[in-house]
């Protein structure tokens, strides 16, 4: 166990489960002396769990996850150290927002198409603002599918191979760009993120790149060259050569490097707060994006 998570996020992503203050209470219990909640295009969870932390041993550093484009690949960018109360937060989560609720709709239209059912009644209850996303789905599928007879399903119940976090798996195989039943949203551009980012004084870093960007050296090269300054090397869905890829371009390029679990709750129940190995370099990290985002 880690004890900083730089990636976690609350029931303000469409997403996760638990509110703010629930987040800290579950860092407290694994021990977590750094966080971050870094919410999806959200800063909303924010101030809850900075004043729920006031004498308490432990420290959140503010943090958002923002969805941008680059060359037409999807890509997510941690702002840590952000000044949560600028406008520009709420202006890009209403636009957000708004588009998941028209995409919504497309993709359950397109996963019933591939002849997987569901219940409208059981999906209301999971919505939030009227958004519906892939983990939404899953989870109503795999309840309408009570004896387990659809063979799409299959991978994701107990035992199957895309078991251990099946609902979020769901979401990559199915709803994820370029997959059958992807719905597009169009997000801001990855120079405009890092603007946002570094007006509001925070930091820019490139989140879980081993699930968009591949370990493919020339869009990395590119990614790095709009001015993004640190990498989530220390990723839940990382493997070790991963990490090791990661961590070697990294420190190659003069980047800070991250640590996070990227816990969202039932979505993703092998995922745990502080689950993340980061080879005992927390010190370091947590010097570091001190001294970067003049934190405390």
């Amino acid at each position: 166990m880690s004890y900083i998570d730089l990636h976690m996020h609350s029931n303000h992503s469409d997403d996760g489960e638990f509110k703010p203050k629930e987040l800290v209470d579950l860092c407290l219990k694994n021990q977590i002396k750094y966080f971050s909640i870094a919410d999806h295009n959200s800063v909303n969870g924010i101030k809850e769990a900075k004043e729920y932390c006031i004498g308490k041993d432990i420290k959140i550093i503010p943090a958002i996850e923002l969805d941008c484009t680059i060359d037409k690949v999807n890509l997510h960018v941690l702002g840590y150290g952000i000044d949560y109360d600028k406008k520009i937060f709420h202006e890009i989560e209403e636009n957000i927002i708004k588009q998941e609720q028209t995409a919504s709709k497309k993709r359950m239209k397109l996963i019933r198409e591939l002849g997987i059912e569901f219940s409208d009644e059981v999906i209301a209850t999971l919505s939030r603002n009227g958004v519906v996303n892939g983990e939404m789905i899953a989870e109503a599928a795999m309840e309408f599918d009570k004896e387990h007879k659809n063979p799409l399903l299959m991978p994701y119940y107990e035992n199957g191979s895309r078991s251990d976090n099946p609902y979020v798996n769901f979401y990559w195989d199915y709803c994820a760009q370029g997959k059958p039943a992807y719905a597009e949203v169009k997000f801001i551009n990855l120079q405009k993120a890092i603007k946002i980012i570094e007006e509001s004084g925070g930091i820019p870093v490139l989140a879980h790149p081993g699930n968009n960007v591949k370990e493919n050296i020339n869009l990395l090269k590119d990614i790095i060259s709009y001015g993004i300054k640190g990498i989530e090397v220390y990723s839940s869905y990382h493997s070790k050569e991963q990490v090791a890829f990661y961590k070697e371009f990294a420190l190659k390029n003069k980047l800070l490097l991250t640590c996070g679990s990227d816990f969202h709750g039932k979505t993703k129940p092998s995922i745990s707060i502080g689950g993340t190995d980061c080879e005992n370099n927390e010190e370091l990290i947590i010097s570091e994006l001190k001294e970067l985002i003049h934190l405390y």
